[in-house]
């Protein structure tokens, strides 16, 4: 299979190699774990090594030239490269090693296509950069984002850098928010695919400019295809440089105004 991907154009590479990672994470769950310390709390768990290096090899099979980076190997390959890919093995490493079945293996092609696989889900959402799709079943369907469910996921894991002027724990206090919308949190970028297919009507997180994260990058792709407003939570566009820290991505204009007044009204 690996030999035939140097044929596949780049979203098939994407969807084979968040794949490749998700057989991996399902085959390793509920397994004793070596867990690898990153500090602050945060770890890394063997699962999340073994679906990177599963990743990666389907990734330098199909685009040898290409440059990578994983969240547990760093920046790899040819120095130069005009492409990069973005890896993050197992988005949701905490829910994973306490048995929460809410994880995403994501994969994305710096400013091209994009893969999110749900490994328990048996979902793949994928962008080729202009549409978004989901493949269950051996079916794929057309992402249709849409805010009728009225839920929110809001990240609440630290660190807060917009913090005093922005929390986002105070999202889920304020009368307006309450009043139209209501709370999850998943603590896996897995949301900002169920926001591209209608299963949240947005995703709200603190930080910088997110744009190039191997957190977000695959997520933030699809959103886009998919016709999602993207912008950071001060309303500014993402990878620009024109602000854009966090991330709040809404299913609709009506849906990102409301949010984006409530936060203004928090700074």
């Amino acid at each position: 299979m690996i030999n035939s991907l140097t044929n596949m154009d780049d979203s098939k590479v994407a969807i084979a190699a968040a794949r490749a990672g998700a057989d991996v994470v399902r085959a390793m769950y509920g397994q004793d774990l070596a867990r690898i310390d990153k500090g602050a709390g945060d770890f890394a768990t063997a699962a999340d090594v073994a679906a990177e290096q599963a990743i990666l090899d389907v990734i330098r099979a199909a685009r040898p030239d290409d440059a990578l980076l994983g969240e547990e190997g760093g920046r790899q390959g040819p120095v130069g490269a005009g492409r990069e890919w973005l890896v993050d093995p197992l988005c949701g490493t905490l829910n994973y090693a306490a048995g929460t079945l809410v994880v995403a293996v994501n994969v994305a092609l710096r400013d091209g296509a994009a893969a999110v696989a749900d490994p328990f889900g048996d979902e793949v959402f994928f962008t080729d950069g202009t549409t978004a799709r989901v493949r269950r079943d051996g079916t794929d369907a057309e992402l249709a984002p849409t805010a009728a469910t009225q839920l929110v996921d809001v990240n609440l894991d630290p660190p807060f850098p917009g913090a005093p002027g922005f929390r986002a724990v105070e999202l889920l206090a304020d009368a307006r928010f309450v009043e139209r919308f209501r709370p999850r949190v998943v603590s896996t970028s897995l949301a900002l695919a169920w926001v591209a297919a209608g299963k949240r009507a947005a995703y709200v997180t603190d930080g910088g400019d997110l744009s190039g994260s191997v957190h977000f990058a695959a997520g933030i792709a699809l959103c886009r295809a998919a016709g999602c407003v993207v912008t950071g939570i001060d309303g500014n566009p993402i990878g620009t440089g024109a602000g854009g820290r966090g991330l709040l991505v809404a299913a609709d204009a009506e849906t990102h105004g409301l949010l984006m007044s409530i936060i203004t009204g928090q700074d």
